[in-house]
Protein backbone atom coordinates (compact mmCIF):
# COMPACT_ATOMS: atom_id res chain seq x y z
CA UNK A 1 0.00 0.00 0.00
CA UNK A 2 2.65 2.68 0.77
CA UNK A 3 4.44 1.77 -2.18
CA UNK A 4 1.67 2.34 -4.55
CA UNK A 5 1.34 5.58 -2.38
CA UNK A 6 4.91 6.56 -3.27
CA UNK A 7 4.48 5.77 -6.83
CA UNK A 8 1.53 7.86 -7.42
CA UNK A 9 3.71 10.21 -5.56
CA UNK A 10 6.43 10.20 -8.21
CA UNK A 11 4.20 10.18 -10.83
CA UNK A 12 2.06 13.02 -9.58
CA UNK A 13 5.67 15.09 -8.94
CA UNK A 14 6.50 13.80 -12.49
CA UNK A 15 3.35 15.60 -14.19
CA UNK A 16 3.98 18.63 -11.93
CA UNK A 17 7.54 18.91 -13.41
CA UNK A 18 6.47 17.92 -17.37
CA UNK A 19 3.84 20.71 -16.77
CA UNK A 20 6.09 23.42 -15.00
CA UNK A 21 8.77 22.52 -17.91
CA UNK A 22 6.37 23.29 -20.78
CA UNK A 23 5.39 26.76 -19.18
CA UNK A 24 8.71 27.98 -18.73
CA UNK A 25 9.58 26.95 -22.29
CA UNK A 26 6.39 28.26 -23.78
CA UNK A 27 6.85 31.32 -21.82
CA UNK A 28 10.06 31.99 -23.97
CA UNK A 29 8.32 31.58 -27.18
CA UNK A 30 6.84 34.77 -28.38
CA UNK A 31 3.41 34.39 -28.98
CA UNK A 32 3.23 35.07 -32.74
CA UNK A 33 5.00 31.84 -33.15
CA UNK A 34 2.02 29.86 -31.46
CA UNK A 35 0.02 31.07 -34.08
CA UNK A 36 0.05 28.48 -36.66
CA UNK A 37 -0.50 31.12 -39.80
CA UNK A 38 2.46 33.29 -38.70
CA UNK A 39 4.56 30.44 -37.43
CA UNK A 40 4.53 29.12 -41.34
CA UNK A 41 4.99 32.62 -42.95
CA UNK A 42 7.86 33.11 -40.46
CA UNK A 43 9.43 30.00 -41.13
CA UNK A 44 9.16 29.89 -45.01
CA UNK A 45 10.83 33.44 -44.99
CA UNK A 46 13.23 32.43 -42.85
CA UNK A 47 14.99 30.01 -44.78
CA UNK A 48 14.34 31.92 -47.86
CA UNK A 49 16.12 34.78 -46.53
CA UNK A 50 19.06 32.12 -45.74
CA UNK A 51 19.29 31.06 -49.36
CA UNK A 52 19.09 35.17 -50.04
CA UNK A 53 22.51 35.78 -48.12
CA UNK A 54 24.24 32.95 -50.10
CA UNK A 55 23.66 34.32 -53.16
CA UNK A 56 24.23 38.00 -51.60
CA UNK A 57 28.32 36.19 -51.82
CA UNK A 58 27.44 33.86 -54.50
CA UNK A 59 26.54 35.81 -57.33
CA UNK A 60 28.93 38.72 -56.52
CA UNK A 61 32.10 35.69 -56.17
CA UNK A 62 30.60 34.14 -59.19
CA UNK A 63 31.36 37.58 -61.36
CA UNK A 64 34.51 37.61 -60.29
CA UNK A 65 36.04 34.54 -60.09
CA UNK A 66 34.09 32.51 -62.90
CA UNK A 67 33.38 35.20 -66.01
CA UNK A 68 36.35 38.06 -64.56
CA UNK A 69 34.38 40.86 -63.95
CA UNK A 70 35.87 44.26 -63.29
CA UNK A 71 34.51 47.16 -61.31
CA UNK A 72 32.02 48.36 -64.46
CA UNK A 73 30.38 44.72 -64.61
CA UNK A 74 30.18 44.07 -61.16
CA UNK A 75 28.13 47.71 -61.30
CA UNK A 76 26.48 46.11 -63.79
CA UNK A 77 25.17 42.96 -61.86
CA UNK A 78 24.12 45.00 -59.47
CA UNK A 79 21.83 47.22 -61.14
CA UNK A 80 20.63 43.90 -63.15
CA UNK A 81 19.13 43.00 -60.00
CA UNK A 82 17.89 46.06 -58.46
CA UNK A 83 16.36 47.97 -62.06
CA UNK A 84 13.46 45.69 -61.92
CA UNK A 85 12.39 47.63 -58.01
CA UNK A 86 12.56 50.30 -60.33
CA UNK A 87 10.57 49.76 -63.55
CA UNK A 88 8.23 47.38 -61.89
CA UNK A 89 7.13 48.21 -58.60
CA UNK A 90 4.05 50.41 -59.38
CA UNK A 91 2.66 48.19 -61.80
CA UNK A 92 2.87 45.32 -59.59
CA UNK A 93 1.79 47.25 -57.37
CA UNK A 94 -1.39 47.88 -59.06
CA UNK A 95 -1.83 44.68 -60.09
CA UNK A 96 -1.95 43.50 -56.78
CA UNK A 97 -4.26 46.04 -55.88
CA UNK A 98 -6.87 45.10 -58.68
CA UNK A 99 -6.84 41.46 -59.19
CA UNK A 100 -5.71 40.29 -55.65
CA UNK A 101 -4.57 36.45 -55.10
CA UNK A 102 -1.73 37.97 -53.19
CA UNK A 103 -0.49 34.58 -51.88
CA UNK A 104 -0.96 32.77 -55.09
CA UNK A 105 1.39 35.78 -56.62
CA UNK A 106 3.98 35.25 -53.81
CA UNK A 107 4.19 31.52 -54.38
CA UNK A 108 4.47 31.62 -58.12
CA UNK A 109 7.30 34.00 -57.85
CA UNK A 110 9.42 31.69 -55.07
CA UNK A 111 9.24 29.08 -57.72
CA UNK A 112 10.33 30.91 -60.76
CA UNK A 113 12.89 32.07 -58.57
CA UNK A 114 14.10 28.46 -57.72
CA UNK A 115 14.25 28.06 -61.27
CA UNK A 116 16.23 30.81 -62.63
CA UNK A 117 18.83 30.33 -59.78
CA UNK A 118 19.23 26.83 -60.70
CA UNK A 119 20.01 27.71 -63.93
CA UNK A 120 23.30 29.20 -63.24
CA UNK A 121 24.83 26.37 -62.21
CA UNK A 122 23.68 24.01 -64.91
CA UNK A 123 24.93 26.29 -67.30
CA UNK A 124 28.34 26.30 -65.62
CA UNK A 125 28.49 23.17 -65.25
CA UNK A 126 27.86 22.77 -69.34
CA UNK A 127 30.68 25.21 -69.88
CA UNK A 128 28.58 27.63 -71.19
CA UNK A 129 28.27 30.30 -68.31
CA UNK A 130 28.39 34.25 -69.40
CA UNK A 131 28.14 37.31 -67.67
CA UNK A 132 24.94 37.97 -70.07
CA UNK A 133 22.91 34.99 -68.28
CA UNK A 134 24.35 36.29 -64.61
CA UNK A 135 22.96 39.69 -65.96
CA UNK A 136 19.65 38.25 -67.47
CA UNK A 137 18.70 36.31 -64.26
CA UNK A 138 20.05 38.83 -61.70
CA UNK A 139 17.28 40.77 -63.71
CA UNK A 140 14.64 37.96 -63.48
CA UNK A 141 15.16 37.06 -59.68
CA UNK A 142 14.74 40.64 -59.32
CA UNK A 143 11.37 41.21 -61.19
CA UNK A 144 9.75 38.36 -59.52
CA UNK A 145 11.04 39.86 -56.02
CA UNK A 146 9.02 43.01 -56.92
CA UNK A 147 6.15 41.13 -57.15
CA UNK A 148 6.31 38.98 -54.21
CA UNK A 149 7.34 42.03 -51.76
CA UNK A 150 4.47 44.33 -52.47
CA UNK A 151 1.95 41.08 -51.96
CA UNK A 152 3.76 40.62 -49.10
CA UNK A 153 3.18 44.25 -47.44
CA UNK A 154 -0.26 43.26 -47.23
CA UNK A 155 -0.01 39.65 -45.75
CA UNK A 156 1.77 40.84 -42.82
CA UNK A 157 -0.82 42.63 -41.68
CA UNK A 158 -3.50 40.27 -42.00
CA UNK A 159 -1.60 37.70 -39.85
CA UNK A 160 -0.08 40.01 -37.20
CA UNK A 161 -2.40 42.14 -34.61
CA UNK A 162 -1.67 46.32 -34.71
CA UNK A 163 -0.47 46.55 -31.51
CA UNK A 164 1.93 43.07 -32.29
CA UNK A 165 3.29 45.06 -35.01
CA UNK A 166 6.81 45.84 -33.54
CA UNK A 167 7.32 42.07 -31.86
CA UNK A 168 5.85 40.71 -35.78
CA UNK A 169 9.04 43.06 -37.20
CA UNK A 170 11.53 42.22 -34.64
CA UNK A 171 10.52 38.60 -35.46
CA UNK A 172 11.01 38.55 -38.84
CA UNK A 173 14.18 41.19 -38.50
CA UNK A 174 15.55 38.51 -36.08
CA UNK A 175 15.49 35.66 -39.07
CA UNK A 176 17.50 38.92 -41.33
CA UNK A 177 20.22 38.87 -38.79
CA UNK A 178 20.29 34.98 -38.38
CA UNK A 179 20.79 34.65 -42.07
CA UNK A 180 22.98 37.46 -42.14
CA UNK A 181 25.27 35.69 -39.49
CA UNK A 182 24.80 31.96 -40.90
CA UNK A 183 24.71 32.91 -44.74
CA UNK A 184 27.57 34.71 -45.92
CA UNK A 185 29.78 31.90 -43.57
CA UNK A 186 27.50 29.16 -45.35
CA UNK A 187 28.28 30.87 -48.75
CA UNK A 188 31.87 31.24 -48.29
CA UNK A 189 32.83 27.28 -47.50
CA UNK A 190 29.94 25.98 -50.54
CA UNK A 191 32.13 28.47 -53.09
CA UNK A 192 35.53 27.01 -51.56
CA UNK A 193 34.21 23.16 -51.35
CA UNK A 194 32.30 23.34 -54.85
CA UNK A 195 32.20 26.75 -56.60
CA UNK A 196 30.60 29.86 -56.69
CA UNK A 197 27.82 28.99 -59.27
CA UNK A 198 27.27 25.56 -58.04
CA UNK A 199 26.62 27.57 -54.63
CA UNK A 200 23.91 29.63 -56.12
CA UNK A 201 21.88 25.74 -55.64
CA UNK A 202 21.08 26.81 -51.95
CA UNK A 203 19.10 29.61 -52.62
CA UNK A 204 17.15 28.53 -55.04
CA UNK A 205 16.43 25.52 -52.33
CA UNK A 206 15.42 28.35 -49.88
CA UNK A 207 12.62 29.35 -52.20
CA UNK A 208 11.48 26.02 -52.88
CA UNK A 209 10.95 26.25 -48.96
CA UNK A 210 9.85 29.44 -48.86
CA UNK A 211 6.61 28.61 -51.69
CA UNK A 212 5.64 25.23 -49.70
CA UNK A 213 5.40 27.04 -46.12
CA UNK A 214 3.25 30.02 -47.70
CA UNK A 215 1.49 27.82 -49.86
CA UNK A 216 0.14 25.85 -46.30
CA UNK A 217 -1.31 29.55 -44.55
CA UNK A 218 -4.36 30.96 -45.05
CA UNK A 219 -5.05 34.50 -44.00
CA UNK A 220 -7.78 37.55 -44.58
CA UNK A 221 -7.10 40.15 -47.19
CA UNK A 222 -8.92 43.25 -48.25
CA UNK A 223 -11.17 43.71 -51.44
CA UNK A 224 -9.02 43.72 -54.64
CA UNK A 225 -9.38 47.94 -55.57
CA UNK A 226 -11.06 47.94 -59.15
CA UNK A 227 -12.33 51.81 -58.53
CA UNK A 228 -11.53 54.83 -60.69
CA UNK A 229 -9.26 55.71 -57.35
CA UNK A 230 -7.17 52.17 -58.38
CA UNK A 231 -4.50 54.17 -60.62
CA UNK A 232 -1.36 54.01 -60.85
CA UNK A 233 -0.85 57.65 -59.08
CA UNK A 234 -3.00 56.70 -56.26
CA UNK A 235 0.63 55.53 -54.06
CA UNK A 236 2.31 58.29 -55.09
CA UNK A 237 -0.84 60.57 -53.95
CA UNK A 238 -0.55 58.81 -50.91
CA UNK A 239 2.91 59.56 -50.06
CA UNK A 240 2.86 63.00 -51.31
CA UNK A 241 -0.03 63.72 -48.88
CA UNK A 242 1.56 61.81 -45.96
CA UNK A 243 4.11 63.82 -44.39
CA UNK A 244 5.64 60.75 -42.55
CA UNK A 245 5.84 58.52 -45.21
CA UNK A 246 6.98 61.25 -47.59
CA UNK A 247 10.33 61.76 -45.28
CA UNK A 248 10.72 58.06 -44.62
CA UNK A 249 11.05 57.69 -48.76
CA UNK A 250 13.72 60.72 -49.27
CA UNK A 251 15.66 59.76 -46.34
CA UNK A 252 15.94 55.77 -47.09
CA UNK A 253 15.75 56.62 -50.73
CA UNK A 254 19.10 58.38 -49.70
CA UNK A 255 20.61 56.15 -47.84
CA UNK A 256 19.86 53.18 -50.41
CA UNK A 257 21.83 55.09 -53.09
CA UNK A 258 24.89 55.68 -51.14
CA UNK A 259 24.78 52.10 -49.31
CA UNK A 260 24.51 50.53 -53.16
CA UNK A 261 27.35 52.47 -54.25
CA UNK A 262 29.50 50.89 -51.61
CA UNK A 263 27.37 47.32 -51.39
CA UNK A 264 28.82 47.22 -55.68
CA UNK A 265 32.66 47.32 -54.81
CA UNK A 266 32.63 46.01 -51.16
CA UNK A 267 33.47 42.30 -52.30
CA UNK A 268 35.50 43.62 -55.06
CA UNK A 269 37.58 45.67 -52.45
CA UNK A 270 37.93 43.33 -49.84
CA UNK A 271 39.22 40.61 -51.94
CA UNK A 272 41.56 42.56 -54.12
CA UNK A 273 42.55 45.42 -52.13
CA UNK A 274 42.30 43.91 -48.69
CA UNK A 275 43.15 40.49 -49.92
CA UNK A 276 40.84 38.92 -47.83
CA UNK A 277 39.70 34.98 -48.40
CA UNK A 278 35.98 34.22 -50.12
CA UNK A 279 35.84 31.66 -47.51
CA UNK A 280 37.46 34.07 -44.36
CA UNK A 281 35.23 37.02 -45.63
CA UNK A 282 32.12 35.03 -45.44
CA UNK A 283 33.39 34.18 -42.14
CA UNK A 284 34.04 38.38 -41.52
CA UNK A 285 30.17 39.10 -42.72
CA UNK A 286 28.67 36.12 -40.24
CA UNK A 287 30.14 37.15 -37.32
CA UNK A 288 29.53 40.70 -38.20
CA UNK A 289 25.96 39.53 -38.25
CA UNK A 290 25.61 39.28 -34.61
CA UNK A 291 24.69 42.96 -34.78
CA UNK A 292 21.91 42.79 -36.40
CA UNK A 293 20.58 40.05 -34.03
CA UNK A 294 21.09 42.10 -31.47
CA UNK A 295 19.78 45.28 -33.30
CA UNK A 296 16.35 43.04 -33.17
CA UNK A 297 16.29 41.89 -29.76
CA UNK A 298 16.67 45.88 -28.72
CA UNK A 299 14.70 47.90 -31.01
CA UNK A 300 11.25 47.33 -29.31
CA UNK A 301 12.91 48.75 -26.06
CA UNK A 302 14.68 51.35 -27.21
CA UNK A 303 11.26 52.61 -29.52
CA UNK A 304 9.46 52.09 -26.20
CA UNK A 305 11.84 54.65 -24.63
CA UNK A 306 13.00 56.86 -26.87
CA UNK A 307 9.63 56.52 -29.30
CA UNK A 308 9.21 54.70 -32.54
CA UNK A 309 10.14 57.79 -34.67
CA UNK A 310 13.04 58.79 -33.03
CA UNK A 311 14.36 55.14 -32.99
CA UNK A 312 13.67 55.12 -36.74
CA UNK A 313 16.10 58.08 -36.84
CA UNK A 314 18.68 56.61 -34.58
CA UNK A 315 18.81 53.60 -37.53
CA UNK A 316 19.40 56.14 -40.04
CA UNK A 317 22.35 56.88 -38.64
CA UNK A 318 23.61 53.63 -37.17
CA UNK A 319 23.53 51.54 -40.37
CA UNK A 320 25.74 53.52 -42.26
CA UNK A 321 28.18 55.47 -40.02
CA UNK A 322 30.38 51.95 -39.08
CA UNK A 323 30.89 51.57 -42.54
CA UNK A 324 33.55 54.45 -42.36
CA UNK A 325 35.99 51.55 -40.98
CA UNK A 326 35.87 49.84 -44.33
CA UNK A 327 38.09 52.20 -46.30
CA UNK A 328 39.56 52.38 -42.99
CA UNK A 329 41.16 49.52 -42.75
CA UNK A 330 45.08 48.54 -43.22
CA UNK A 331 47.98 47.14 -41.92
CA UNK A 332 48.05 43.78 -40.95
CA UNK A 333 45.25 40.77 -41.64
CA UNK A 334 44.13 40.72 -38.38
CA UNK A 335 43.91 44.68 -37.78
CA UNK A 336 41.73 44.46 -41.59
CA UNK A 337 39.53 41.87 -39.92
CA UNK A 338 38.91 43.02 -36.88
CA UNK A 339 37.62 46.68 -38.81
CA UNK A 340 35.44 44.68 -41.09
CA UNK A 341 33.79 43.25 -38.58
CA UNK A 342 33.32 46.11 -36.10
CA UNK A 343 31.80 47.54 -39.45
CA UNK A 344 29.27 44.64 -40.02
CA UNK A 345 28.82 44.65 -36.00
CA UNK A 346 27.73 48.19 -35.59
CA UNK A 347 26.19 48.93 -39.12
CA UNK A 348 23.70 45.34 -38.27
CA UNK A 349 22.58 47.06 -35.08
CA UNK A 350 21.73 50.21 -36.39
CA UNK A 351 19.56 48.36 -40.41
CA UNK A 352 17.66 46.34 -37.69
CA UNK A 353 16.63 49.35 -35.76
CA UNK A 354 15.41 51.12 -39.00
CA UNK A 355 13.86 48.43 -40.67
CA UNK A 356 12.00 46.78 -37.73
CA UNK A 357 10.66 50.89 -36.77
CA UNK A 358 10.01 51.72 -40.52
CA UNK A 359 8.10 48.71 -41.52
CA UNK A 360 5.83 48.78 -37.87
CA UNK A 361 5.28 52.86 -38.70
CA UNK A 362 4.25 51.69 -42.33
CA UNK A 363 1.89 48.85 -40.95
CA UNK A 364 0.01 51.08 -39.31
CA UNK A 365 -0.42 54.45 -41.35
CA UNK A 366 -0.91 53.17 -44.84
CA UNK A 367 -4.45 51.86 -45.69
CA UNK A 368 -4.85 48.54 -46.90
CA UNK A 369 -6.78 49.52 -50.21
CA UNK A 370 -3.70 51.34 -51.67
CA UNK A 371 -1.25 49.54 -49.66
CA UNK A 372 0.36 47.60 -52.26
CA UNK A 373 0.63 50.43 -54.45
CA UNK A 374 2.22 52.21 -51.91
CA UNK A 375 4.57 49.84 -51.66
CA UNK A 376 5.13 50.12 -55.39
CA UNK A 377 5.57 53.46 -55.80
CA UNK A 378 7.34 53.43 -52.63
CA UNK A 379 9.69 50.55 -53.67
CA UNK A 380 10.40 52.37 -57.13
CA UNK A 381 11.61 55.02 -55.95
CA UNK A 382 13.27 53.55 -52.51
CA UNK A 383 14.74 50.29 -54.40
CA UNK A 384 15.45 52.26 -57.33
CA UNK A 385 17.62 54.74 -55.94
CA UNK A 386 20.06 51.31 -55.94
CA UNK A 387 20.52 50.21 -59.25
CA UNK A 388 21.35 53.94 -59.97
CA UNK A 389 23.73 54.07 -56.80
CA UNK A 390 25.47 51.05 -58.18
CA UNK A 391 25.79 52.30 -61.67
CA UNK A 392 27.68 55.31 -59.87
CA UNK A 393 30.09 53.08 -58.27
CA UNK A 394 30.64 51.80 -61.31
CA UNK A 395 31.46 54.88 -62.65
CA UNK A 396 33.00 56.48 -60.09
CA UNK A 397 34.98 53.72 -58.76
CA UNK A 398 36.84 53.71 -62.52
CA UNK A 399 37.42 57.52 -62.37
CA UNK A 400 39.12 57.73 -58.77
CA UNK A 401 39.43 54.05 -57.34
CA UNK A 402 37.30 51.74 -55.44
CA UNK A 403 38.61 53.10 -51.62
CA UNK A 404 37.75 56.79 -52.20
CA UNK A 405 33.90 55.85 -53.76
CA UNK A 406 33.40 53.88 -50.40
CA UNK A 407 33.97 56.71 -48.33
CA UNK A 408 31.95 59.03 -50.67
CA UNK A 409 29.23 56.59 -50.21
CA UNK A 410 29.33 56.28 -46.89
CA UNK A 411 29.32 59.89 -46.36
CA UNK A 412 26.38 60.45 -48.86
CA UNK A 413 24.09 57.48 -46.93
CA UNK A 414 24.82 59.72 -43.61
CA UNK A 415 23.16 63.04 -44.95
CA UNK A 416 20.68 60.78 -45.99
CA UNK A 417 18.73 60.89 -41.93
CA UNK A 418 18.49 64.61 -42.57
CA UNK A 419 15.49 64.47 -44.28
CA UNK A 420 13.48 63.32 -40.96
CA UNK A 421 14.75 65.91 -38.48
CA UNK A 422 11.76 68.11 -39.69
CA UNK A 423 9.26 65.69 -40.14
CA UNK A 424 6.53 64.31 -37.29
CA UNK A 425 8.61 61.65 -37.18
CA UNK A 426 10.79 63.22 -34.66
CA UNK A 427 7.72 63.48 -31.89
CA UNK A 428 6.64 60.40 -32.72
CA UNK A 429 6.37 58.20 -29.80
CA UNK A 430 3.67 55.02 -29.88
CA UNK A 431 2.38 53.79 -33.52
CA UNK A 432 -0.53 55.87 -34.89
CA UNK A 433 -3.93 53.71 -35.30
CA UNK A 434 -4.20 51.81 -37.93
CA UNK A 435 -6.83 53.69 -40.43
CA UNK A 436 -10.50 52.53 -40.43
CA UNK A 437 -11.35 49.88 -42.45
CA UNK A 438 -8.48 47.98 -42.70
CA UNK A 439 -8.32 44.20 -42.38
CA UNK A 440 -6.21 43.07 -39.12
CA UNK A 441 -5.43 40.02 -37.90
CA UNK A 442 -7.61 39.80 -34.77
CA UNK A 443 -5.66 40.25 -31.40
CA UNK A 444 -6.59 37.34 -29.76
CA UNK A 445 -4.76 33.88 -30.70
CA UNK A 446 -5.19 33.06 -34.03
CA UNK A 447 -6.86 29.63 -35.28
CA UNK A 448 -5.18 27.02 -37.42
CA UNK A 449 -6.19 28.47 -40.62
CA UNK A 450 -8.10 31.29 -41.77
CA UNK A 451 -10.76 31.70 -44.59
CA UNK A 452 -9.38 34.22 -47.03
CA UNK A 453 -11.71 37.13 -47.51
CA UNK A 454 -12.21 39.05 -50.61
CA UNK A 455 -10.37 37.61 -53.51
CA UNK A 456 -7.78 34.91 -52.72
CA UNK A 457 -3.80 35.65 -51.35
CA UNK A 458 6.27 41.10 -46.97
CA UNK A 459 7.93 44.23 -47.67
CA UNK A 460 10.38 45.62 -45.09
CA UNK A 461 12.45 49.50 -45.84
Amino acid sequence: MGTRRGLHHDSGQRRRFRTNLASRVGRLIPPLLTEPPFRRYWTGQTISLLGDEVSLIALPLTGVLVVHAGPAQMGYLMTAWLAPSLLFSVPAGVLVDRYGHRRRAMVAADLGRAALMASIPIAYAAGVLTSVQLYTVAFAVGTLSVLFAVADSTLFVSLVPPERYVSGNSLLHSSYALADAGGPGLGGALVQALSAPAALLADGLSYLASAFFLFRVRSPEPATARTPGSSPAGGFRFIAGSRVVRAALGATATINFFTYMFAALFVLYATTTLRVPPGLLGTVLSAGAAGGLLGSMITGRVASRIGIGPAFIAGCVLYPAPLFLVPAAGGGRDTVLTLLFLAEFGSGIGVMMLDISAGSIFAAVIPDPVRARVSGAYRAVNYGARPLGSLTAGALGTAVGPRTTLVIAVAGALAGAGWLLPSPLLRMRTLPIPPPGSVRAPTSPAGEDRTPDGAGGRSTT
